[in-house]
């Protein structure tokens, strides 16, 4: 006998819901699986950022402070951001700047200042009162001629960032020229080497934006050095994290570039051309600003142990930031040891930015405090 099995097409098509809706199910879990992976793993980056950016800018670092030696003197200037002495004298050229202030406030107050070092009270004089342009000064540097000095100034105001030249002849400063050019996309510092060439940093690639937070918080090296010629500007060095001061050795032929995202201070041995070639990396250990050298050919620096300390600071959450002076003696290649000279917690001072030495005192200058100081270490 043969049996037929007879199967009805409504039982099928529930079937086919049932299996439909099974199958779904199934996917809905697997997909829900997977996205609390990618969620796990996306947290886990986030961690390891987060750790990363506290451990590479100095967050967990001990600040006690250090210092043999004794404050001179306090003296009230705003932001007296970089500092550097007039070759023969006992004058010093300060570059200051209200950066408390708005934008517009600094280009009116801001400006260049002379002191007299031999003088009691280290007495100041403006010396750009007269000046018809927006002034807003960051780095500098100076070049001596014959009875006179070319001073350079980087200037950032509303209208964008240019260089401003001057002639200091007899403490009296002449302004002469704008230079204005693409190549300035966020100048930190500059650096002459006679009247006509110059090195000088952009600290950032990106003036705001992504990009501008993974320069800072990512350690995104894309800042550069620019080289002018007296025609046309050379990029000729890059890779920077956020490339900050420069200054240069004429009697070792040598370069030296302060990353301070990186902890690190960049050694450059220049070609006739301009060009750069790399030598080597200091590690530093703290976040390095201005440089200047005593009369050995040390290099003394304004530096940040805390930057994400400094960048609150700087935003205005919190009312002081470290600062720390380290002197570096570089031998050679390889050769150098590096010697913490002060360090505070802010409460003299926050956010030193430069260490200029004249005899037996060195000025400290700072981002945007309301004074500076004078210090005398012990010997």
């Amino acid at each position: 006998m043969v049996h037929i099995k007879i199967v009805f097409p409504l039982q099928c098509i529930n079937c086919n819901r049932y299996l439909k809706r099974l199958n779904s199910k199934l996917l809905i879990k697997t997909l829900m699986k997977r996205l609390k992976k990618i969620i796990g793993y996306c947290l886990l980056l986030i961690l390891l950022y987060a750790g990363y950016v506290v451990v590479t800018t100095g967050y967990f670092r001990t600040i006690e402070n250090t210092f043999n030696g004794e404050v001179v003197k306090e003296l009230p200037l705003e932001g007296a951001e970089d500092i550097m002495l007039v070759p023969g004298t006992s004058l010093a050229l300060i570059s200051a700047s209200p950066r408390k202030k708005s934008l517009v406030e600094q280009e009116k107050l801001g400006g260049l200042f002379l002191m007299d070092l031999n003088s009691k009270d280290f007495s100041t004089t403006k010396l750009t009162t007269n000046l018809d342009i927006p002034f807003a000064p960051h780095g500098i540097s100076m070049h001596q001629s014959d009875g006179f000095y070319t001073v350079m100034a980087v200037n950032h105001t509303l209208k964008g960032h240019s260089f401003e030249v001057f002639k200091l002849q007899d403490s009296v400063l002449t302004f002469e020229r704008t230079i204005t050019n693409p190549a300035l996309v966020s100048p930190n510092d500059v650096v002459m080497l006679d009247e006509n060439r110059f090195y000088f940093t952009n600290d950032h690639k990106y003036e705001d934006g992504l990009g501008r937070l993974l320069e800072d918080y990512g350690g995104l090296g894309l800042s550069n050095v620019m080289y002018f010629d007296g025609e046309k500007y050379t990029e000729v060095a890059n890779g920077i994290g956020y490339a900050n001061g420069i200054n240069y050795d004429k009697e070792r032929n040598l370069l030296f570039v302060a990353s301070p995202r990186n902890f690190e201070v960049k050694v450059y041995s220049p070609n006739e051309d301009g060009t750069l070639n790399f030598f080597e990396d200091i590690d530093c250990a703290t976040g390095v600003d201005n440089i200047e050298f005593d009369s050995e050919g040390n290099l003394l620096i304004g530096a940040h142990p805390n930057l994400l300390g400094f960048s609150s600071y700087a935003d205005g959450k919190k009312e002081i930031a470290p600062s720390e002076i380290i002197k570096i003696n570089y031998r050679g290649k390889g050769d150098y040891t590096i010697e913490m000279i002060y360090l505070n917690d802010g409460a003299e001072m926050s956010a030193s930015t430069v260490a200029v030495p004249y005899q037996d005192i060195i000025l400290t200058g700072n981002v945007m405090d309301e004074h500076f100081l004078v210090l005398k270490p012990n010997k």
